[in-house]
């Protein structure tokens, strides 16, 4: 029995099968649909993403709402009076809170709890890109190392997790400021398709503009051909947002050209998606990560 447990947030976007299988524990998040509040949960109990992109293409509005400190509180406590103690790795702190949030009750229950650790880690990713670094420090602790030996990996692996994603809906991307009002109108009219990564503080940038979703995604396949390091070697995620077409259709293009051991094709959920629409595509893997 491993003496340390593996902590992220739902926006790690894994599938359930896969969380299961590494035995990661998921803090879920809330978010705010019209004028109902769920929670996200990997199993989607509450609301399937199908039905909340569904609504949004609706004209429905989404907001969400970082993790508070009692939840962090309930949540680490139960673990560490199971005599366990934590690795905790979060969403970018470029795009939320949370990360501080967790540090601060991390520190107040360090005192409370002498003998536990807590270590909490900054992924600078979000979504799959959160999601390939607790994946493969899952991996990790599989072979037997220490919390304090895959604390350490995970410190180093998280500037080599590429991630890059394209989105087809552009209103999403002007609410969130990345593109301005007439860049969004002109941009669909045009079927302009941005490709966005994070850049080193962990925040969402738009790396290029290219014309229609099938360049997007060969985009995405030549950043992987050109970043990746031991792409033979390795398994990728590729995650979509109610457009399983396109992560098909990427999945392929990476077998067929053979660049990648195995593809984990996974769902964006509803606390990412709110930020990005559905017709998100993205694909993540370990490389020399781009330098904005």
């Amino acid at each position: 029995m491993s003496d340390f447990c593996i902590v992220s947030d739902v926006t790690l976007d894994l599938t359930p099968d896969v969380i299961e299988e590494l035995d990661i524990r998921v803090i879920p998040m809330d978010f705010h649909l019209a004028d109902t509040t769920y929670t996200h949960y990997p199993d989607e109990r509450e609301l399937s993403t199908e039905e909340f992109y569904s609504r949004l293409k609706a004209g429905a509005t989404s907001i969400t709402s970082q993790i508070n400190p009692v939840i962090y509180e309930n949540f680490f406590t139960r673990i560490l009076e199971s005599g366990k103690d934590i690795l905790y790795i979060s969403l970018s702190s470029g795009l939320s809170g949370t990360y501080n949030t967790a540090r601060m009750m991390a520190m107040e229950l360090e005192e409370k709890y002498p003998d536990r650790k807590i270590y909490c880690v900054d992924s600078l990713c979000a979504s799959i890109g959160e999601g390939l670094l607790v994946y493969l420090a899952a991996k990790e602790r599989q072979k037997g190392k220490s919390l304090d030996e895959v604390r350490d990996f995970t410190e180093e692996y998280k500037t080599k997790c590429c991630h890059w994603f394209t989105v087809e809906d552009l209103h999403h991307l002007k609410r969130g400021g990345r593109l301005t009002s007439l860049e969004a109108v002109v941009g669909t009219a045009l079927r302009i398709c941005p490709v966005l990564s994070v850049d080193r503080e962990g925040k969402l940038v738009v790396a290029s503009k290219v014309r229609g979703t099938k360049k997007a995604l060969e985009y995405l396949v030549k950043r992987l051909e050109e970043d990746g390091i031991d792409t033979k070697d390795q398994t990728v995620i590729v995650g979509h947002a109610a457009c399983r077409e396109y992560a098909d259709a990427l999945a392929g293009m990476l077998k067929e050209r053979n660049l990648v051991k195995d593809v984990i094709i996974t769902k964006i959920g509803p606390v990412i998606g709110t930020h990005t629409g559905s017709g998100m595509c993205a694909l993540t893997f370990v490389g020399e990560n781009y330098k904005f």
